[in-house]
């Protein structure tokens, strides 16, 4: 698994912290102005992150000017900052917006504590006040004093608010800054008029005005507000702790090794490629290397979520934030810093914050007309209230004010950024990089996935499949074979050479060993000798032969039975070999890429969710069918050479939308043709630059679990999105009073403050997303004894044994005349009646099976 981050999208990609932003109104403001400049390609703003992605060829200060102009700050996030990278990251972890919210709110409470008090307790419930502001002009004045005290607390709402106005950029602070202004404007007339009823006798008029006030709402506005916007801070933290987690796994020291060979502890910004490192048991991988001395157990599950730890040797690579779970390594620095691994993973998940899905688009557009349209349906709903209905001033003010502080475009704003920070961050846990919100986005609307074959749902190396004794048993075919491929270089051959090394084959000396380039090998062995020759021992030599059938049928007869079985694994996609041992035929040994134990899994999954599956390969038509149809694909694209891939990509396309699945640098441009590319984390770094989506684990199951992951993501957005417009369209002709309701303006502060969190706690539900892992099969060992009537000698139990272990899922078959049975050892399902054909095919009879 070798991961490397595209530094040329670093480059073209700037990113941006924004301040200032309180709603999606705010986001589109600034992305407009930015996005006016002369060579700005493209921009996004987020409102979750406050950040900021350019891509173009503009400077820093041309971005940072516009941004200010609009009435926003701004600052450059790129490296090269004085900063280290791990103080970086902590600042990055920490939540400053969560307690500063809570001072506020703690503040503001005891403050409308007071106010409500005075306001309420005392004027409805009857509590007792101190005489000296017992009278309606004390009680008015102090609940103008309280207010003021919790509107200055909450000043930002009223700095954002009407900076907005100034730059023409209306916001959601703008919409509380007026509601709550309005109301206290409003209360601080009424007051000046109750002074004046006071000084005329008035005393009716000076209660009837004292319970018009509307200080209360003035104060209780910006409080509930803080409300929502803490609960709202709360649960977009929640939201980023998937890339809070893999950046917490970065580690912060090493221990490195000097010239002298002694040891000492670094920080991890201080270990430069080329740098020896130690890793001791229970310690984390500091940073990306390859072992050159010893041996350990690493766990990986952080990069890649196999929970079994891997056994690492001598030239292994090693990954930053993996765990030593026993042994000790020496290892050399490879890739340090952000060229890491876990940096790649991180830049990732963090990239795609700065980026924007498709669906956003139609939010956007509403966002950036939403605070001017609601204020003047504000001014409409007064005015009609006041001037066309009669009502009167107190009422209609309060409807206006009412209006203002229940319309929320934050929800708007929130609605897909949330959901795209959610799903990326599950996928990032579960070892699926989507490297983009349009790909997570599109990833869900593919119909059709075009597989590569070879590593992708093969294996990508071969493996022997079939092993059948023709002329010898299954013991002299293994170490023909073996003592003639150990001295190959051919892929066939290493697949032999592994195949005996695991079963523990008997390795024979060979002598006068000769390549046929193409064709096959030939060599001689001296039984019951270690290989020395000598001038007696010419008669005692065993020519031993291996190859493909042509070669082998020119220097030894095949019969039509064994032609038969050749066919029939020529047809099944595997490569038959033919070994001779003493001119006779010793067996068949088949080789073939197998496909990996989930790619039929995965692929059977995908068809069940409605997605069309084909495989595009250079192979022959034959493998590639029997491949094909091994793995379930619904199409079989063969002979396609790497230049033609993206063609045949491009033919599939039409109307639908299309995935390309694949490892290998040919795969390169048709992961680029592809509506999304898709590439193993096994491959190639080619083909992952490529890719929209990377796998870290060399699963196709997570081919299956990347779609249902950006499925759940879209749904989750539409969900946000629907409860964004159906609540500003519900709740907004409700503040109107158009349903005959007078909705006081706290009860719409209240309404507002929760809209946005409610669009955070849905889009955290995508937390509960459970992948699905690849049904683990149980390995098959069981054996069956036959009871054999016939065999009268020895020959005749090398005869039925032959027979028996002739057939591929009989692992060995132990065999007695003497007591007139078999045991049989099978490794896979096999039915009594082809043991029994096996064995009556020798002219035996098989009385009972069990």
């Amino acid at each position: 698994m070798v991961l490397e981050y595209s530094h040329e999208r670093v480059l073209t990609m700037k990113k941006y912290s924004i301040t200032g932003m309180s709603c999606a109104a705010c986001s589109a403001k600034v992305e407009k102005a930015v996005s006016s400049l002369e060579g700005v390609e493209s921009c996004a703003v987020n409102l979750l992150t406050n950040s900021m992605g350019v891509e173009g060829d503009v400077t820093d200060a041309e971005i940072i000017h516009a941004v200010e102009k609009a009435g926003y700050g701004a600052s450059s996030a790129q490296k090269g900052t004085t900063k280290s990278k791990s103080s970086l990251e902590d600042a990055a972890l920490e939540d400053n917006e969560s307690n500063i919210l809570k001072k506020r709110l703690i503040s503001s409470c005891i403050f409308l504590a007071l106010l409500m008090y005075v306001s309420m307790a005392h004027m409805m419930l009857g509590a007792p006040l101190p005489k000296t502001i017992s009278n309606p002009l004390a009680i008015g004045t102090t609940q103008m004093l309280i207010s003021i005290c919790i509107m200055f607390i909450n000043k930002k709402f009223f700095v954002n608010g009407f900076k907005g106005i100034l730059h023409l950029s209306a916001n959601m602070d703008t919409l509380v800054a007026l509601g709550s202004g309005i109301s206290f404007i409003y209360s601080l007339v009424l007051l000046y008029i109750m002074f004046w009823q006071a000084s005329i006798g008035n005393v009716e008029g000076l209660h009837k005005q004292l319970m018009n006030l509307y200080f209360e709402s003035a104060a209780m506005i910006p409080t509930l507000i803080t409300v929502g916007k803490l609960l709202e801070a709360k649960s977009k933290g929640k939201t980023t702790d998937a890339l809070k987690a893999l950046m917490k796994l970065a580690p912060k020291t090493a221990v490195i090794v000097d010239d002298e060979n002694n040891e000492r502890v670094v920080s991890v910004d201080e270990v430069r490629p080329g740098m020896i490192f130690v890793v001791k048991q229970g310690d984390n991988v500091a940073v990306d290397g390859k072992i050159i001395e010893g041996e350990a157990s690493l766990d990986e599950s952080a990069l890649t979520g196999e929970s079994i730890p891997k056994d690492k040797s001598k030239g292994d690579m090693v990954y930053a934030a993996t765990t030593n779970t026993s042994g000790f390594i020496k290892c050399e620095a490879i890739s340090v810093g952000e060229d890491t691994t876990l940096s790649a993973i991180i830049h990732m998940v963090s990239d795609v914050s700065a980026t924007k899905a498709p669906i956003s688009r139609i939010a956007d557009k509403v966002s950036a007309i939403f605070v001017p349209v609601v204020i003047s349906i504000a001014l409409i709903t007064f005015l009609g209230w006041f001037f066309i209905f009669g009502k009167d001033f107190s009422f209609s003010i309060a409807r206006a004010v009412t209006v203002l502080v229940i319309s929320c475009p934050c929800a708007l704003g929130l609605a897909t950024p949330v959901a795209v920070m959610v799903g990326s961050g599950v996928g990032a846990k579960n070892s699926i990089l989507y490297k983009n919100a349009q790909a997570l986005e599109n990833l869900g609307r593919v119909s059709i996935i075009a597989f590569d074959k070879t590593g992708t749902i093969t294996e990508g190396k071969p493996k022997v499949t079939d092993i059948i004794p023709i002329d010898t048993d299954k013991k002299v075919l293994l170490e023909t074979a073996y003592a003639l491929e150990v001295k190959s270089s051919h892929p066939l051959g290493k697949a032999i050479n592994t195949y005996a090394e695991e079963n523990n084959v008997n390795l024979t000396d060979t002598l006068s060993f000769k390549t046929f380039a193409g064709n096959g090998l030939s060599a001689v062995i001296i039984p019951d000798s270690k290989g020395n020759k000598n001038d007696n021992q010419e008669d005692e030599q065993i020519e031993i032969l291996g190859g493909n059938q042509k070669f082998i049928s020119t220097v030894s007869k095949i019969d039509k039975a064994v032609e038969e079985k050749i066919d029939t694994l020529s047809k099944e996609g595997k490569t038959p070999l033919i070994f001779v041992y003493d001119k006779k035929i010793a067996g068949i040994i088949a080789v073939a890429d197998t496909i990996k134990p989930d790619s039929a899994q995965a692929i059977d999954r995908l068809g069940i969710i409605g997605v069309k599956t084909v495989m595009i390969t250079g192979d022959n038509e034959v493998t590639a069918r029997s491949i094909g149809n091994a793995a379930g694909v619904s199409e079989v694209y063969a002979g396609v050479m790497p230049d033609e891939k993206a063609m045949t990509i491009e033919k599939l396309k039409g109307s639908e939308k299309i995935a390309m699945v694949g490892d290998g640098i040919n795969d390169a441009p048709a992961l680029t043709t592809a509506d999304i590319g898709i590439a193993v984390g096994s491959g190639t770094d080619i083909a992952i630059d490529s890719a929209d989506v990377v796998l870290m684990k060399n699963s196709l199951m997570d081919v299956v679990n990347a779609v249902l992951l950006s499925r759940k993501t879209i749904k989750n957005i539409h969900e946000n999105l629907f409860w964004a417009f159906i609540y500003n369209s519900i709740c907004i002709p409700l503040a109107m009073g158009v349903f005959g309701l007078a909705m006081k303006p706290v009860y719409g502060a209240l309404a507002m403050s929760l809209s946005s969190f409610c669009v955070c706690m849905n889009a955290l539900r995508l937390n509960r997303f459970k992948i699905i892992k690849t049904e683990q099969k149980e390995e098959i060992s069981m054996t069956k004894t036959m009871t054999i009537e016939g065999m009268m000698c020895e020959h005749c139990e090398a005869s039925v044994k032959k027979a028996l272990e002739g057939l591929s899922e009989v692992s060995s078959a132990e065999v007695s005349h003497k007591e007139g049975r078999a045991v049989v050892t099978l490794s896979a399902p096999l039915s009594d009646d082809i043991l029994k054909s096996a064995v009556e095919a020798k002219d035996y009879v098989v009385k009972e099976i069990i």
